[in-house]
């Protein structure tokens, strides 16, 4: 991939499956004897939530929602738009939000008030990635958090800037 000089190596690709491993077993621990059904923000939590998921020994079930507040900017405009539903109802189920990364808040409020409008029995965070400096939205709860990051542009391990950097099997920094 073109451009690679401009990606800094901020979490490793061992350090991530380090993570992952221990996120899955506390999640484990906490799910003991239920069904989870696992709701990811697609495009950039799907690979984050296939390495999870396989690493989780209870009964798993998927879904994907796709929300839009970047487009191919650097910054969030703040307004999320969903641009593709649920396709299973949540209803009495204990559904875990699987997320890439969370910064202004705005995604996760907007995705735990629609999910939360469905009744599910149980609602969770999960996010790969956590950037507190760029905070905005009120209210905003992780349960299960991979890493804290800086106020840094972040790419790779389905990370995107204008759909680029994706496949990259660590977390980057991009020089923009």
């Amino acid at each position: 991939m073109d451009n690679l000089n401009s990606v800094s190596v901020m979490i490793t690709e061992e350090e991530i499956n380090r993570r992952v491993c221990e996120l899955a077993s506390e999640i484990e621990r906490d799910y003991r004897g239920c069904r989870i059904h696992m709701v990811c923000a697609l495009k950039g939590a799907v690979i984050f939530l296939s390495d999870l998921s396989r690493k989780i020994n209870l009964d798993v079930s998927y879904d994907f929602v796709v929300v839009s507040s970047y487009g191919d900017e650097s910054v969030s405009g703040g307004a999320v738009c969903l641009k593709s539903d649920l396709t299973a109802c949540v209803e009495g189920r204990h559904v875990l939000l699987v997320e890439d990364i969370i910064d202004t808040g705005h995604t996760i409020v907007f995705l735990r008030e629609y999910i939360l409008s469905k009744n599910p029995a149980s609602f969770k965070v999960c996010s790969l990635l956590d950037k507190p400096d760029r905070r905005v939205a009120k209210g905003v709860k992780i349960d299960y958090l991979g890493f804290s990051i800086p106020d840094r542009f972040a790419v790779g391990y389905g990370l995107d800037y204008a759909q680029r950097y994706r496949n990259l099997p660590y977390i980057g920094a991009l020089k923009i």
